[in-house]
C-alpha cells in the first residue's frame, strides 16, 4: 500500500531532509513541496495528497506557515489529508493535537518516526476499506446520496421562536458581527439577523466564505475590487466597502490568488 505526500516547509534544508528520509520508504510517493502558506494550499488542492508534512514554526515569518494552515484547508476540503507536523518546537504538540494532526515530529526527522507513521497509516486504511464492494451492502447507494447532496446549493435556515427563514448561501454577500448576533447581508440588499456569533459561521462555512476581519466574513464571489492601500474590499453591485485587517492578510492573498486561476486576464 502506498501513500502520496507533499512537504510544506519554508526551510529548503529542512524540506530536503524530510524528503531524504521519506525516499527510504517505497510506500511514500512524493508529489511536490512548497515554502509558503499560499503556495502550500495551492499544492494540496492541486495534487490532492494523502499526507502533508507541515512546518508550523517557520524561519521566514513572511511564509505565514502555522497551524492556521490546517484551518485554511477546512475551507476547501470536506476530508483533509493526514497532517504530520515537522518542527523544532516541542511545546506545540498539544495545540497540534487540538487541530487533529496525524503525527508530530521534532526535527531532524528520524526514520523510526516515519516507520511508526506508515504503520498507523496502513492500519487506518485497512479499517476504512470495505472487504468487498457490492450494491447489496448499501455502500453504492450511500455514495450516490452523498454526491447528490453535495451537488445541491447550500440552504441556510435561520430559526427564531418558531420562525424558519431559508436562505440560499449563494445569495449571501457577507456576514457582519453585531455583539453576540450576526447580520447576514444578501445580494438583494436585504439584511437578516441570526442569533449566532460570527465565529460560529466561520466554523461551519467553507470557501467561498472567507473571514477577512474580526467583524466580517465575505463571500469571495461578490468581491469586485480589493484596495490594498486602504485595506478595503468592495462588494459587487453595491456601494458597500468592507475593511480587512492585517491579521487576515493571508486570506486576502488567498482571494487574490483564487481570482488569478481559470479564465483570467490582468492588464
Amino acid at each position: 500500500m502506498s501513500f502520496t505526500y507533499v512537504i510544506v516547509d519554508d526551510s529548503k534544508e529542512g524540506a530536503l531532509q524530510t524528503k531524504g528520509i521519506a525516499d527510504e520508504f517505497p510506500e511514500l510517493v512524493f508529489l511536490g513541496m512548497a515554502n509558503t502558506h499560499v503556495n502550500g494550499i495551492d499544492l494540496v488542492l492541486e495534487k490532492k495528497p494523502q499526507l502533508v508534512f507541515l512546518e508550523i514554526d517557520p524561519t521566514e515569518k513572511k511564509s505565514l506557515l502555522s497551524l492556521g494552515f490546517i484551518s485554511e484547508l477546512h475551507r476547501f476540503l470536506s476530508i483533509l489529508p493526514d497532517i504530520i507536523i515537522t518542527t523544532n518546537k516541542k511545546d506545540w504538540a498539544l495545540d497540534a493535537i487540538n487541530y487533529g494532526v496525524f503525527d508530530y515530529y521534532t526535527k531532524p526527522v528520524q526514520p523510526q518516526q516515519m516507520i511508526k507513521s506508515i504503520h498507523k497509516l496502513s492500519k487506518k486504511a485497512a479499517l476504512v476499506l470495505p472487504n468487498e464492494l457490492s450494491p447489496s451492502d448499501g455502500l453504492t447507494e450511500k455514495m450516490t446520496i452523498q454526491a447528490t447532496v453535495a451537488s445541491k446549493p447550500l440552504i441556510i435556515c435561520i430559526k427564531s421562536y418558531g420562525d424558519y427563514r431559508y436562505i440560499n448561501a449563494d445569495d449571501i454577500c457577507f456576514f457582519q458581527a453585531d455583539n453576540n448576533s450576526t447580520d447576514i447581508h444578501l445580494n438583494s440588499g436585504e439584511m437578516i439577523t441570526a442569533f449566532k456569533t460570527l465565529k460560529h459561521f466561520e466554523s461551519i462555512l467553507d470557501f467561498p466564505f472567507i473571514r477577512i476581519h474580526n467583524s466580517y466574513i465575505v463571500n469571495r464571489n461578490y468581491i469586485s475590487r480589493i484596495q490594498a492601500g486602504n485595506s478595503l474590499c468592495f462588494i459587487r453591485n453595491s456601494l458597500k466597502k468592507i475593511p480587512f485587517s492585517r491579521s487576515y492578510k493571508s486570506n486576502i492573498d488567498l482571494i487574490i490568488s483564487e481570482f488569478s486561476k481559470g479564465n483570467y486576464l490582468e492588464i
